[in-house]
């Protein structure tokens, strides 16, 4: 009998495996960590075969540890770090150069090119995308165009480009399958998401042969078999991190939203079978889709700073020693005391999208103490957050009507292990925040769409999902205090954004 999925998760710094049993209870954990080298300032680069090697141990481990045997495990999800791109020998197996990290920036000059071109309305119409250096296209490019002979091995065939679920999946099957899921090639700026195909006129402008692309699959289907000792298990699920942590959390609707606070903030909501056009800065991009059903769709904003303005906290202003001591101090205090804290550390993200802004503190007064800066910062993960939330939904509401919106917001990640965090954002954005007991969410999500492509699991609505529940925060302030916090905001990114722009300017 089958009694577990094994759920694979290639991130940017670590490969896990998990398994899960029937009940999405976890049964098993291994992790291997990787490096991440910097040639130059900008560039971030991995190499592939560390984590094929690292994703593999931690597989082998897992399953050892957890004394099952391996013919009990009815079928393996893979999640992974979007738009870092591999390019390797279809032949060999040999990578003709390092991974292209999603945050490798060195792309700057061709995606510049490519705006001054008039591509961008076309790509944003197409791709759901923003020209940007994040997205695995001009990753591509840039290695044909500079790795030595590449481009002319493309275009006899002989090279591969993949996405990390690619690279895995073809290394995983011994070289027999070569495929991506919708969510991955969505991811790419190459992909249409209208039709969930290779765009031939995207493919024309960045000079990249058609021959190197894998097959766009679905998300949940059987796409070839593995070997863990001696046991064929069917490899039945793919989906990228954020959108596989969306379906993990149990999003399948239009309204349905999660966001995960991390480092940063990925904020996906789920619009059904339409792709939302954002006019307000979010990315429009295809959801985890099962065979058989229709394309789905999906927003989504990220914040730049979330969960690192604690880390600010603890290790720049040594205010606290730990991060969750930020839930204690803030909590002795009722309010900030009129201060706001704006963290712009590396800019503003959506939906403001300002490169030039600086962080800022404003509201000091001399009465302003430690818990109060401790509060205002926990503050600003929810105020960014909601700035995004509000953004969707204006977008939903032109793109679905009126009565379109977001009814509840999913949270996962490291900082929504904060009570007061979580409490904050369901007063400010004035919607319920439910909180799963299961924190891994994006593994899980893998583990899902695997299971319902081999009958591990019936449907979705089978799916051990609403028993993760651990708590809901619901609002608990008048919609007058509201409105007030998020004028104050506001104000507070005005007054940043001002002083940013004056400063880079030199207008003082």
């Amino acid at each position: 009998m089958k009694k577990y999925i094994l759920a694979l998760d290639e991130g940017t710094t670590s490969a896990r495996a998990i398994l899960f049993d029937q009940n999405a209870a976890v049964v098993s954990v291994a992790q291997n960590a990787f490096p991440q080298y910097y040639p130059k300032a900008g560039w971030v680069e991995q190499n592939p075969m560390e984590l094929y090697a690292a994703e593999y141990a931690a597989l082998t481990e897992c399953v050892a540890k957890s004394g099952i045997n391996p013919r009990e495990i009815a079928a393996v999800g893979i999640t992974n770090q979007r738009e870092t791109t591999v390019v390797w020998d279809k032949k060999t197996g040999e990578p003709v150069y390092p991974a292209i990290v999603w945050q490798c920036r060195r792309t700057a000059d061709i995606c510049e090119a490519l705006e001054k071109a008039g591509h961008g309305e076309y790509i944003a119409k197409t791709t759901g995308l923003r020209i940007d250096p994040y997205f695995s296209g001009t990753k591509i490019k840039w290695i044909l165009d500079n790795v030595a002979g590449a481009r002319a091995r493309a275009e006899r065939g002989e090279l591969a480009f993949g996405t990390v679920d690619t690279w895995l999946l073809w290394k995983l099957t011994g070289g027999e399958v070569f495929a991506t899921d919708v969510s991955n090639a969505s991811r790419t700026m190459l992909c249409n998401i209208h039709t969930g195909e290779w765009d031939e006129k995207l493919l024309s402008i960045l000079d990249i042969p058609r021959a190197m692309l894998p097959e766009i699959r679905s998300s949940s289907e059987v796409y070839g078999y593995l070997d863990c000792m001696g046991a064929k298990i069917p490899i039945a699920g793919i989906a990228g991190d954020q959108q596989s942590a969306l379906f993990g959390q149990g999003c399948f609707s239009a309204g349905n939203a999660k966001n995960t606070y991390g480092t940063g903030c990925f904020l996906l909501a789920h619009t059904g079978n339409h792709p939302a056009k954002s006019h307000e800065g979010m990315l429009t991009t295809l959801a985890a889709t099962e065979k058989g059903r229709a394309l789905e769709y999906a927003l989504e904003g990220s914040v730049f700073v979330g969960g690192a303005v604690i880390s600010w906290l603890k290790n720049e202003l040594h205010l606290i020693h730990a991060a969750q001591d930020s839930e204690y101090f803030a909590s002795r205090v009722p309010d900030t005391g009129g201060v706001y804290i704006v963290p712009a550390f590396a800019g503003l993200g959506a939906p403001t999208w300002d490169m030039h802004a600086r962080g800022t503190i404003v509201g000091l007064t001399a009465g302003t103490g430690r818990n109060h800066i401790i509060r205002a910062a926990l503050e600003s993960i929810a105020f960014q957050t909601e700035d995004v939330l509000s953004a969707m939904n204006r977008d939903m509401k032109a793109a679905l009507g009126d009565e379109a919106g977001i009814v509840s917001l999913r949270v996962d990640g490291g900082a929504s292990r904060n009570d007061l965090l979580m409490q904050m954002q369901s007063d400010i954005s004035a919607i319920p925040v439910l909180r799963s007991d299961n924190a891994e969410a994006t593994a899980l999500g893998a583990a899902f769409l695997a299971g319902l492509a081999v009958g591990f699991f019936e449907s979705r609505d089978a799916l051990p999902i609403k028993s993760q529940d651990h708590r809901a925060f619901y609002p608990n302030i008048d919609s007058e205090e509201r409105k007030k916090e998020k004028k104050a905001w506001a104000r507070a990114v005005c007054a940043c954004r001002a002083f940013s722009n004056v400063y880079e300017s030199e207008e003082i």
